[in-house]
């Protein structure tokens, strides 16, 4: 069965911060619509900050991280009692699901993941994913909803991401752009920085989500939420919002989490011979082409491979900590250092920045 990866903005169901629950209302009626037609959907939704911020009757979003994470948390069980309502009113169940960037970072994990997605949409059951801000410090600061929402596509392997907010989708100043082939940086410099009181997202976030969707070969589009059927007449062929053309050339699955939900702990510095043997004859990196190490790392993190310029080549799986390797970088160390399979070449270009980085 098909699937689809449903986005909702805290601009769309919390302006202002006040909850929208009539819109609440009509999006869910719109999921229950679209699972009729033969697809699964799974919901991404922000606003718990919002909803903590309106309760408590605070009009300005606090600048510390713990208050924030206090706040999300009384906010998580409004926004889902509410998501719940509507559901049962359908005579549909909702399950929540918390995730931070560790939970795609490690592999183990990230498999987790899949599995109880699989087993909630087996039970028809409505997958309902937000970041954990409670207990996420660096993610709350980064409005990252945007790329889970992205890396949940390729992870479940969905044919849309939905990304819903409260603009028509990218604007070139007043007009529309109706489809993107490709992200580099004239449609970058079309972002713009929005007031993010209520909200910790905007339109640089899902232009990075977008890419890293697209690279997967999912079709994603950005739509305005409070739009009639959104969901159910993007599905149907009509053409609302900005889409974004999804890439036909895919790395395979392993490639694509390292690339995207990997974090990236530290630089490995490779010399001439070393950046042709995994650039260009497909062998795994060994000991004996680094020249310098940068960061902390420990064996399985991923690190940026660059050349003796600089240059950055790819990202890889590292088998070896920061300490360990630095020590012997000046011997002959023949040792594999990173598998061939577990690197990646970026593409010089394409707008890579590394895994979920800044466009």
């Amino acid at each position: 069965m098909k699937r689809i990866i449903v986005k909702i903005g805290s601009s769309v169901i919390a302006p202002q911060g006040n909850l929208d629950k009539s819109l609440i209302e009509k999006l869910v009626k719109d999921v229950v619509a679209v699972e009729r037609g033969g697809y699964q959907v799974i919901l991404v939704s922000s606003g718990a900050i919002a909803c903590g911020l309106n309760r408590l009757g605070q009009r300005k979003r606090p600048q510390d991280t713990y208050s924030l994470m206090a706040i999300s948390s009384l906010g998580q069980i409004i926004l889902m009692d509410v998501f719940n309502e509507k559901f049962k009113k359908h005579k549909r169940m909702c399950a929540q699901i918390l995730l931070t960037w560790d939970d795609f970072d490690t592999r183990r994990r990230f498999m987790n993941v899949r599995k109880t997605l699989d087993k909630l949409l087996a039970m028809n059951i409505i997958p309902i994913i937000n970041e954990n801000d409670a207990v996420s410090y660096e993610e709350i600061r980064l409005g990252d909803n945007d790329c889970i929402s992205a890396r949940l596509a390729d992870l479940s392997e969905a044919e849309y991401l939905i990304m819903l907010s409260d603009v028509e989708g990218l604007l070139k100043g007043q007009e529309l752009v109706r489809e993107v082939e490709r992200i580099d940086s004239e449609i970058v410099a079309l972002a713009k920085k929005e007031d993010k009181t209520y909200t910790s997202g905007g339109m640089l976030t899902k232009l990075e989500a977008a890419r890293i969707a697209t690279a997967s070969g999912i079709k994603t589009i950005i739509a305005r939420g409070d739009t009639q059927r959104v969901i159910s007449r993007i599905v149907g062929g009509e053409r609302i919002g900005t889409l974004f053309v999804a890439s036909r050339k895919l790395d395979k699955a392993r490639k694509r989490w390292i690339l995207f939900s990997k974090k990236v702990k530290g630089k490995v510095f490779i010399d001439k011979g070393a950046r042709e043997a995994i650039l260009y004859k497909g062998k795994s990196l060994l000991g004996v082409g680094i020249i310098n190490v940068e960061g902390i790392f420990k064996s399985g993190d991923c690190v940026s491979v660059v050349d003796a310029q600089g240059m950055l080549l790819g990202y890889g799986v590292i088998n070896y900590n920061s300490e360990d390797l630095g020590a012997v970088k000046q011997k002959k160390f023949e040792k594999e250092v990173i598998h061939r399979d577990n690197f990646v070449k970026t593409s010089q270009g394409e707008g890579y920045c590394g895994p979920c980085g800044d466009l």
